[in-house]
This record gives C-alpha cells, sequence and structure tokens, in this order.
C-alpha cells in the first residue's frame, strides 16, 4: 500500500503549498514511541531537562523569522499574531525549566515517625514521578503555543516524560521545522533526540492513544476528535489520563446596571473579542445574555457597528470555512433567530463576521435552539436578549461546561453593593473553570495562577493546560514508608542534598 503524502496548504487560496512527508504507518508510530521509552532515563536528570527546555527557547528564537514564516503561510494568522505567539511559546519553555530547577512541582511530603502516636504513625515520604511516553494532538488555532513546542509538550518534558506529537494536518511543515529544533535541543544538551518525535496522519493519532507505552495524553481541539480518542484512552486494556480540552461557548452576562453604565464600550470591546483571530480562540465569547430595553439595544448597535467595519478574514482551513458557512446558516434559520450582522462568505477564502440574536425565552424552551448552545468556530456569536433575572437564570443553567465565564458589571455591583452580583459569580463558578469581570475571556496569560480548563466538555479532566500547575497532569505521587535512608531516592533524603522544598511533618 502506498504511503499517503502529507501537503502543506495555503489557507488563503487552498492550494498545496509543498510535500511535508508521509503519513506515519503503525511500525513509525510503534517505532517512534518505543524510542520516546528509551528516553526516559536520560530525562530523569533534572539538571539536563532544565537546560533542554531553555536550549529550545533559544533555538526558536534563533529561528523566529523561519518559524513565523511557515506558520503564516499555512495558517493566515498574520506575522503580528505569529510573533506574540512565539514569545509566549518560548517564555511557557523557559518559564517549566524554573519549575525544574525550583522542584516545587515534586510536592515533596514527609511524616516523620511517631511511636506515641495510637495508633503509631510509621516514617512517609512523599513525593510525584514522570507517568512516561505523553503523546500530545496538536491543536489547529495555535501553531505554536498548543502544538509541537507549546504547553503540553513543555510541561510533560519538564516533568521527565518523553513526547510523541501528533501534528496537526492544518500546519504540518511548522510542526516538522519546530520537532526538529527541539530534536537539536535535546542533543546539544546531551539527550537523545527522540526526547520528541513529531508523527503526522489520522491514523498516526489513533495508534497513538493505543499503544501500550503511551502513559498519558494531551489534547486541544474538536469536541467530536477529543471524544473519540477520550473514549479510546478509556477503552485500553489499561486505561490512561486523557487530559482534552474540547470546546466551549465562553458565556458573557450583562447586567441591566452595566448596559446602562456602558452599552457602547461593552458592544465594541465584545466585536474585538468575537473577531480576534478571526474569532478562532478557544475563548471566544460564543453566547452573549444582553437585557432587553434600549440600554440593551445600544449595546447591540455599537455591536452591529464594529462588527459591519471588521474586515473578512481566512480562517484556518477550507473545510472549517465550510463548517463556519453551513453553520451559521442553520442557526439563523431557526424560528425566533435574527441576524444584525449576518456572518457568513467574505470572498471565495474569506468569512464576514456577524451576530444572531434570540430571545432568552426561545432559547430556554430546547429542542431545535440547543444547537445556539454548541460552539460555532469562527467570528460569530449569539446574542441572547433576557427579561429580568430569570430568564437569564434560566439560559445559565441550560449551559454545559465552559472554560471562561465572562461578567459586565456596573461600577456598584463591582463594588459588592447590590447583593445579585455576587450570586452571579456563584452562579457561574459552577459553570467555568475561568471568571473574568469586566474583561474579555481572550487572552490567557501564562502564569502561575492561571486555569485553562474546566467542566465537561471543556475539558476532560480539572487540570490546567496553561500555567506552572500544567506539569501535575504528567506525574503521579508516590509515597516510602520505613523506607532506609540510604535507598531513598535523593529528593527523599533526610539531608535533603539536592536543597528542595519540601514540607516535614506539616510544617513547611
Amino acid at each position: 500500500m502506498a504511503a499517503t503524502p502529507v501537503w502543506s496548504v495555503d489557507p488563503r487560496t487552498g492550494k498545496q503549498r509543498e510535500q511535508v512527508g508521509y503519513e506515519a504507518t503503525a511500525r513509525e508510530v510503534d517505532e517512534a514511541v518505543r524510542a520516546a521509552h528509551a528516553a526516559r532515563g536520560a530525562l530523569a536528570d533534572r539538571t539536563v531537562r532544565a537546560a533542554f527546555l531553555r536550549t529550545a527557547a533559544e533555538l526558536l528564537d534563533e529561528a523566529a523569522a523561519r518559524v513565523i514564516e511557515a506558520a503564516d503561510a499555512e495558517t493566515a494568522l498574520g506575522a503580528g499574531r505569529l510573533t506574540g505567539e512565539l514569545a509566549r511559546t518560548t517564555g511557557q519553555l523557559r518559564a517549566f525549566a524554573d519549575a525544574v530547577d525550583e522542584g516545587e512541582y515534586l510536592d515533596i511530603r514527609i511524616d516523620h515517625g511517631d511511636p506515641a502516636l495510637s495508633p503509631p504513625r510509621p516514617e512517609l515520604r512523599r513525593y510525584k514521578v514522570p507517568l512516561g511516553v505523553v503523546a500530545v494532538y496538536s491543536a489547529s488555532n495555535f501553531p505554536l503555543a498548543f502544538s509541537v513546542p507549546g504547553g503540553d509538550t513543555a510541561s510533560a518534558l519538564a516533568a521527565g516524560c518523553p513526547v510523541v506529537v501528533k501534528a496537526h494536518p492544518d500546519h504540518p511543515a511548522t510542526s516538522e521545522l519546530c520537532g526538529a529544533l527541539l530534536r537539536r535541543a535535546a542533543v546539544a544538551t546531551g539527550l537523545p533526540a527522540d526526547a520528541v518525535t513529531v508523527v503526522h496522519g489520522f491514523d498516526a493519532g489513533l495508534e497513538l492513544i493505543r499503544h501500550p507505552l503511551v502513559s498519558a495524553a494531551g489534547f486541544t481541539g474538536s469536541v467530536r476528535g477529543g471524544r473519540a480518542l477520550y473514549d479510546a484512552a478509556a477503552a485500553r486494556p489499561v486505561p490512561i489520563p486523557f487530559h482534552g480540552e474540547l470546546g466551549s461557548l465562553n458565556p458573557v452576562v450583562v447586567t441591566p446596571a452595566a448596559a446602562a453604565e456602558r452599552a457602547e464600550e461593552i458592544g465594541t470591546g465584545l466585536a474585538g473579542s468575537v473577531t480576534l483571530g478571526v474569532g478562532q480562540f478557544c475563548v471566544k465569547p460564543g453566547l452573549v445574555l444582553v437585557p432587553e430595553g434600549a440600554a440593551g439595544d445600544r449595546l447591540t448597535e455599537a455591536l452591529a457597528k464594529a462588527l459591519g467595519e471588521t474586515g473578512p478574514g481566512v480562517l484556518l482551513d477550507h473545510r472549517m470555512r465550510d463548517n463556519f458557512i453551513a453553520g451559521v446558516r442553520e442557526r439563523a434559520a431557526l424560528p425566533g433567530v435574527g441576524a444584525p450582522v449576518l456572518p457568513g462568505p467574505g470572498g471565495e477564502h474569506t468569512v464576514g463576521a456577524g451576530f444572531l440574536t434570540v430571545p432568552a425565552a426561545r432559547l430556554a424552551e430546547g429542542g431545535a435552539h440547543d444547537l445556539l448552545l454548541e460552539e460555532c468556530f469562527g467570528p460569530v456569536t449569539v446574542v441572547v436578549r433576557y427579561e429580568g433575572g430569570h430568564e437569564a437564570t434560566a439560559v445559565l443553567e441550560r449551559l454545559p461546561g465552559n472554560l471562561s465565564a465572562t461578567l459586565q458589571l456596573s461600577a456598584a455591583e463591582a463594588e459588592g453593593a447590590p447583593a445579585g452580583a455576587a450570586e452571579l459569580v456563584e452562579r457561574v463558578t459552577a459553570l467555568a473553570g475561568r471568571i473574568v469581570v469586566n474583561g474579555w475571556p481572550t487572552g490567557v496569560a501564562v502564569a502561575p495562577a492561571q486555569h485553562h480548563g474546566g467542566p465537561y466538555p471543556a475539558a476532560t479532566s480539572h487540570s490546567t493546560s496553561v500555567g506552572g500547575t500544567a506539569i501535575e497532569r504528567w506525574l503521579r505521587p508516590v509515597a516510602y514508608q520505613s523506607m532506609p535512608d540510604a535507598l531513598l531516592p535523593a529528593e527523599l533524603r533526610e539531608a535533603n542534598p539536592l536543597g528542595l522544598p519540601r514540607r516535614v511533618t506539616g510544617v513547611g
């Protein structure tokens, strides 16, 4: 059977650019995983791991012009956006290197034995160890930060786990380039190149999740694709953790007081958030609750004006463009749904931004209108007009899990004066992993306190894929009881020869 070629495609024209390689066969996936598995011992040295991550960041920075050019040619995201994304990517690599040096992620806990307790307590020492080979499934909309050199890869390597990345078909040339740079960084720091490997192809992705030596997986993409892999991970003879980010509406609630206070500002800000990256951010606000009345009308008028002034954009590929156009048409055809600015084709290869409207009472009925509660990938949002807090509550109660939820409050509400604002915060906290007040969800800061995840289907686990605690996904705890000091891992020995942070008998 002939090998299937992998082509780089220009989304601005829909034409093939260059052949990048071939889809990996089952045998090639097996070889990649086994080679990664063999690299585990070399990754055990924390000093070497940190050097590897920093070297990878340096090589990516040095190759910035080539990386950005390749990514723009395959995604049409633009040099400005990709320059920022590359900085975020290399920043993540360096941040995880710092985390490896600090060692706090090991969560070392020591409880000295106490024979005087009833019952007596034995000596216990606990820390975390890497799971093993991690499969990473690249995202379409972030060719760098959530792909080959992205956060899943960086955090897994920081944990001491070798990585096999299934490249996304929308940016195979960028994936190959970044993969080569990571492998160079591995060799330059004394590690096997196979600490990171890139494979291509849909079937390769299935082979990867089923491979007995793969110990965990990270995914960013659609609900359909992510759920299929999640089910495959659970159906294995030995199930493995699957940390997937699948889909999110990212609801926004505008209170009547906020609309009265700054309707135009909110409408304009919403337009900017919806169209950022041509609406292809995972935290794009896809459902917005706006009060009925004059203030709500001013808000939607400002939104319409700002969207009308936004030029057409190119989506990541023509399949996404077709799905976006079909999805908007299907939603717009529902009874009671209006389209003040109808999104749709902007040209042969582009789409225009817009928004739909629906009464809250209609959406609360369910039925065919449940389609409006599903993410539509691209520059569109659904404005839900509500009468009174009971209608807003009825809509919120029907929403699935989300990555984010945003509240637009008045100045007085933000100060906590009316009790209703606190109740609203509590209500949306049950829906999402990140709550934003008087801002917009697009733009996820890479910081230790960040959480990028949420209840299903936003994510398949309660962990984060952004920020320092993302490393926890690839570790498991081990406790040693009554273990002689000489036999303990160096991280747990009494003298603390590595100088690591630790909590000893409740102190530290």
